[in-house]
């Protein structure tokens, strides 16, 4: 998705000093689309990144009415590598690679932008004639900077290459990375973890220990961390403190994402790098028409400010 927002956080260190586990709270601002909402968690005025994570966007839920659905028109991404992850609905992918791939719940699309990619997302036809409802999450995840203007990739992974777990009130599935004693199968850059959680309330979660950042969001219900309540559309942030367990105060659904900081990154637009010439050079690329077309697609996304 196109980058446009900015979002607030809330909890200072006096209130979540170092060490105590919980490092902060952040609280999303919703933005009406036009039919859906999307709240932004990253990156905010108090938080940048966890671990490799330097974007994550929560998409609905939303209901579209028949003639109706999203039309997110091509745009460039450097450095970066998405990460779209759907609940409902269908979302086309197309891109320059020449990629046209539809991902739909439980599935990862994975899009490496490297040195420069151009993707759209649409409603598929016949979704948008019949009407649908949709609801996902996108995130992104900076390169190493070694790796950062490596050559475009787009890797997707069907729901049932992904590993899951099934415990009495408790339900993962292992999306990206390695926890609770699983591999997930999807292509990484650097150390990652990313796990959807479904818990009846009363369930516990242990947070995967080992991982240097790591959070955890709440895409629906509510979680208690010993006398915190962490609520819906909220994003707790921990050190690597050992035994973070988080209970569900009601049925709930969350995301854990975490892994190894990679260092400062600039975020500009859909632009991501460790040195500001990268964006620069990005930047005079997508407005002169010097980055690859997506096949078939003749609308785009200016450049902000043009």
């Amino acid at each position: 998705m196109s980058n446009l927002f900015e979002e607030s956080a809330h909890c200072t260190p006096e209130i979540c000093p170092p060490r105590a586990a919980l490092r902060t709270i952040l609280e999303p601002t919703d933005r009406d689309l036009g039919g859906f909402s999307v709240r932004r968690l990253m990156p905010s005025d108090r938080l940048k990144s966890v671990g490799p994570f330097v974007f994550f966007d929560h998409l609905g839920p939303a209901r579209f009415a028949p003639g109706t659905g999203i039309d997110v028109r091509p745009h460039p991404h450097i450095g970066l590598a998405t990460i779209t992850y759907l609940f409902e609905g269908e979302i086309l992918h197309r891109d320059s690679l020449g990629q046209v791939q539809p991902i739909r719940p439980g599935e990862i699309n994975w899009m490496t932008a490297g040195r420069g990619i151009v993707h759209s997302e649409r409603t598929p036809p016949d979704l948008r004639q019949a009407g649908h409802d949709l609801h996902a999450l996108q995130l992104w995840v900076a390169l190493p900077e070694e790796q950062e203007e490596t050559a475009p990739e787009f890797l997707h992974y069907d729901a049932a290459q992904l590993p899951s777990i099934e415990k009495e009130g408790l339900s993962l599935r292992i999306m990206v990375g390695e926890a609770f004693g699983v591999t997930s199968p999807v292509k990484t850059y650097s150390p990652t973890l990313y796990v959807e959680a479904k818990l009846t309330k009363g369930a516990t979660i242990a947070l995967p220990e080992g991982v240097k950042e790591r959070a955890a969001y709440v895409v629906t219900g509510n979680l208690k961390f010993r006398d915190t309540l962490i609520s819906s559309h909220h994003m707790a942030v921990f050190d690597d403190a050992p035994g973070v367990e988080l209970i569900a105060a009601e049925d709930s659904r969350l995301v854990i994402i975490g892994g190894k900081p990679l260092g400062k990154r600039t975020v500009w637009w859909n632009l991501v790098a460790s040195r500001r010439e990268l964006i620069e050079k990005a930047k005079a690329a997508w407005k002169n028409g010097q980055f690859p077309k997506v096949p078939g697609e003749t609308e785009f996304i200016p450049l902000p400010g043009e």
